[in-house]
């Protein structure tokens, strides 16, 4: 189909899943905005406790998806979230050659290659603009806007529920907890926020990002993740005698063996980095190319209106013959690449005492023995000696030493709340 003959007749839209984006994405379209595009179909289980009139009275109604495959649609939209059955769904839309687009992050982290596959078998599209980062056009900036360039680093804060805790405790400061509930109040976080929080969003959209702009297939859950749970209020304020922020971020690298370096983990970025300057519920992805330098992304990350215009973007493009081929999107790779665990950083360790004479001293020799140096002690005033926080930074030295002076150093009875250990970012580095 030409662009042409694309521009003179409707793009007749089904979508799969009338949440809080599949509402949106309909607005859009029954907006008039893009004339090209039609909404013909709704499916959704319990489709009467869903339905509105504002959609029209053409549009049709269903809690069948075997409707949306029967009619005459030129795309599905897949907005039903989680992995069992959208991609089930979305594997029989592309075998029936029907275009899809999703905004399904985990599908596409665990099944893309597959995906992509079948769509290429069967001559049609699958597009996922809004799996990552919202409403910022990073699919198609890190294929179209950068693709003169070889990326080598991607970096960005991903989860605009944990950028809103985070910033709201270092503005207010608030609880974790506090800050959670708010978030929650306002439609930023789930009832259940564990995916956000643990991390398991952003591992996902860090592996698109790796597969679609540094051409490496990972598996997702090889991506190393550390809860955000134990940041607290406290933290904040340390982060700044450091000259730093708190922000949880995700970073990955090729390196030259061909592995890739990554992970997601809340960090301490200096206030001078692109990421420390994301607030509320935005997202920024800085990308790294071994000619063009770092180019940044960022707008806003959560949110149904966000959402929907990358869904609606990427529906325009199939209604004006504009999308890619599924190999452009990609890469066609049967083995996932090696993730390396390890990582060279700077390093903050808060510590919450019951306050005796020798603790820093017995802090100081396990580190000397693990061949890690302590760069400087921090310790805030007007603390109970029965619960006492303070902070030990480590010069730049491998995470897994590290991590086993700790191992060793959690097992002190002085310790009166875990250990917390956050890496420190480098001046012009947005990931470790």
């Amino acid at each position: 189909m030409t662009s042409e003959s694309a521009r003179s007749r409707q793009c007749r839209v089904a979508i799969a899943g009338f949440g809080t984006v599949g509402q949106s994405v309909a607005k859009i379209l029954t907006s008039g905005v893009h004339a090209e595009l039609t909404l013909t179909h709704v499916f959704n289980r319990n489709v009467a406790s869903k339905r509105v009139d504002w959609t029209g009275p053409d549009v049709v109604w269903t809690e069948s998806f075997d409707d949306l495959l029967a009619a005459e649609v030129d795309v599905v939209v897949e907005l039903i979230g989680g992995t069992s059955p959208a991609r089930d769904w979305i594997d029989r839309a592309l075998l029936a050659g029907i275009p899809v687009v999703t905004a399904n992050k985990q599908v596409i982290a665990q099944a893309g290659t597959e995906l992509m596959s079948q769509a290429r078998r069967h001559g049609t599209q699958l597009l996922f603009e809004a799996a990552v980062a919202g409403g910022i056009p990073i699919v198609r900036g890190m294929r179209d806007g950068v693709s003169g360039d070889r990326l080598t680093r991607v970096s960005g804060i991903l989860n605009g529920t944990c950028n809103y805790i985070l910033t709201s405790m270092e503005a207010d400061g608030v609880s974790f907890e506090d800050a959670l509930a708010e978030a929650q109040r306002l439609g930023y976080a789930e009832a259940d926020p564990t995916a956000d929080v643990e991390g398991f969003d952003a591992q996902a959209k860090l592996a698109i990002l790796l597969a679609v702009g540094l051409r490496q297939v990972v598996t997702a859950d090889d991506i190393p993740l550390a809860s955000m749970t134990s940041v607290a209020a406290i933290d904040f304020a340390y982060a700044r005698r450091l000259g730093c922020v708190i922000r949880q971020v995700a970073q990955a690298e090729v390196l030259d063996d061909g592995s890739v370096r990554a992970s997601v983990r809340p960090s301490l970025v200096p206030e001078a980095s692109p990421l420390a300057r994301v607030d509320g519920s935005q997202n920024i992805v800085v990308v790294e190319g071994r000619y063009g330098g770092e180019t940044a992304f960022s707008g806003y990350g959560a949110g149904g209106d966000p959402t929907a215009v990358a869904v609606v973007s990427d529906l325009v493009a199939v209604a004006r013959g504009q999308a890619v081929a599924p190999t452009d999107l990609f890469p066609d790779k049967q083995r996932a690449a090696r993730v390396v665990q390890g990582f060279e950083a700077g390093h903050y360790l808060r510590f919450t005492i019951a306050d005796r004479p020798g603790i820093i001293a017995a802090l100081a020799e396990v580190f000397s023995r693990h061949g890690v140096n302590v760069d400087a002690v921090l310790q805030e005033p007007g603390w109970s000696k029965t619960e006492l926080p303070f902070v030990m930074t480590l010069e730049t030295c491998g995470s897994m030493a590290v991590s086993a002076a700790l191992g060793e150093i959690e097992r002190f009875d002085f310790h009166v709340q875990a250990p917390v250990w956050l890496p420190i970012l480098s001046d012009g580095e947005d990931g470790v």
